[in-house]
């Protein structure tokens, strides 16, 4: 067990959540692969912007607005270093994974895309990997094509070799498996990619909180993460583009502060990053996911991905003691998921007991409906850890399992 690389009663008394009562029981939050707690870095910082600094950004000359702008674009910066960005205009401000994956298909793919061209997906994506690629190959006649996985969930590279040809333009892959928790090796599917030329997509909505980013070093052509699972406030979050390829793209929204003139003969757009940030953005949240970013650089982002790694392996072990436990999602390379099934029991029943027991776990297809059906299962329970999670916690979700087992047995 790791005992030196976290302050583990440090870093739980910085998430005030963790100490509330769950039907009178001690909380265990395991849900954190839905969305994550928040540390006080973060709440003191929200409540900060709110009290002394709340003012829009980019349109005022008066000093509320100056401030709030300049901590908005630092944050711009701390996201630009923590996924090792080449320039901050390569990152664009969403509302969320989603968003960054549909203006993707809409803005890069639709105006590319042609009759017989081809889109590959991965059996493990999460369905806002799957839907808007579906939608933009109704729309231009592409057809989607997809990887498919082993028993453990993880990706049949020599398929995906087989499956790429002068056809294949885009290729959009989960970075880390949000049902299973696979990691995928995004380096390596760049390269082949690149090596046919399609442009790659990297779904990081799972891999911001656990994996150290460098999205140069992957050759991620686009990148997205979902910033209320890296301890940041909901409504956030981050597309990262490669210059060359945003420069290109048309706008995907029109409105005010995407603009350079607008004219009733004829507009002309700002240059990046604003060309696809119309409108006000979300302030504070930005600006709360750059001091959430921060937080996580000073507990050390190595040291949590040791830790996490630690507690997944551990709890895995223990439930495969369990009699009648089927835990799914064993590949090689994870993150801190612990995906199960038990035989004879719905996991909406697990979930449900085990909530009784003041344990917060996830039961369902996770937005996973085309994985649970190749895993041959409607649903799953999905327990998944963070950084400021524990051994105890873990033994927790063993005991509460087995006393599902008891009551079904």
């Amino acid at each position: 067990m790791l005992t030196d690389t976290l302050d583990i009663t440090k870093v739980r008394e910085d998430f005030p959540i963790l100490s509330v009562l769950a039907h009178g029981k001690p909380l265990v939050y395991l849900d954190n692969a839905a969305t994550s707690q928040k540390p006080l870095a973060v709440i003191d910082c929200l409540d900060s912007y709110w009290r002394t600094s709340n003012a829009n950004v980019h349109r005022g000359v008066h000093a509320l607005s100056q401030k709030a702008t300049a901590q908005f674009d630092q944050a711009r910066e701390t996201i630009r270093r923590f996924i090792n960005a080449a320039h901050t205009h390569e990152i664009i401000l969403t509302k969320g994974c989603t968003e960054g994956i549909n203006l993707v298909a809409q803005s890069f793919a639709r105006p590319l895309l042609k009759p017989g061209d081809e889109i590959l997906v991965s059996t493990l994506e999460h369905h806002s990997n799957i839907v808007p690629w579906q939608i933009v190959a109704e729309q231009t006649g592409a057809v989607l094509k997809v990887i498919p996985i082993n028993d453990a969930g993880e990706l049949l590279m020599d398929e995906f070799e087989a499956l790429l040809s002068e056809r294949t333009k885009i290729v959009a892959v989960v970075h880390v498996s949000n049902a299973l928790g696979t990691i995928n090796p995004v380096q390596e599917i760049a390269a082949k990619a690149h090596a046919v030329g399609a442009i790659v997509l990297f779904d990081g909505a799972q891999a911001g909180p656990h994996e150290v980013i460098d999205v140069q070093a992957i050759d991620a052509d686009f990148y997205t993460l979902s910033c209320h699972k890296i301890y940041a406030p909901t409504g956030v979050g981050v597309l990262y583009g490669k210059t060359r390829l945003l420069e290109a793209m048309p706008p995907y929204h029109g409105g005010g502060d995407m603009i350079r003139t607008v004219t009733f003969e004829k507009t002309t757009y700002a240059d990046l990053p604003g060309k696809f940030e119309a409108g006000t953005p979300n302030i504070a949240g930005v600006i709360g996911l750059g001091a959430a970013l921060e937080y996580i650089e000073s507990v050390g982002r190595q040291a949590i991905h040791e830790w996490e790694s630690d507690l997944t392996a551990y709890a895995m072990a223990k439930m495969r003691e369990i009699e009648g436990v089927c835990l799914r999602g064993t590949a090689a390379q994870k993150a801190s998921i612990v995906s199960f099934t038990i035989d004879r029991v719905h996991p909406h029943d697990i979930g449900t007991i085990l909530d009784s027991e003041g344990i917060a776990i996830r039961a369902g297809h996770h937005c996973c409906m085309p994985l649970m059906a190749r895993l041959g299962v409607p649903a799953t329970a999905r327990a998944s850890f963070a950084f400021y999670n524990t051994r105890e916690e873990a033994d927790a979700l063993v005991e509460g399992v087995m006393k599902v087992r008891e009551m079904f047995a």
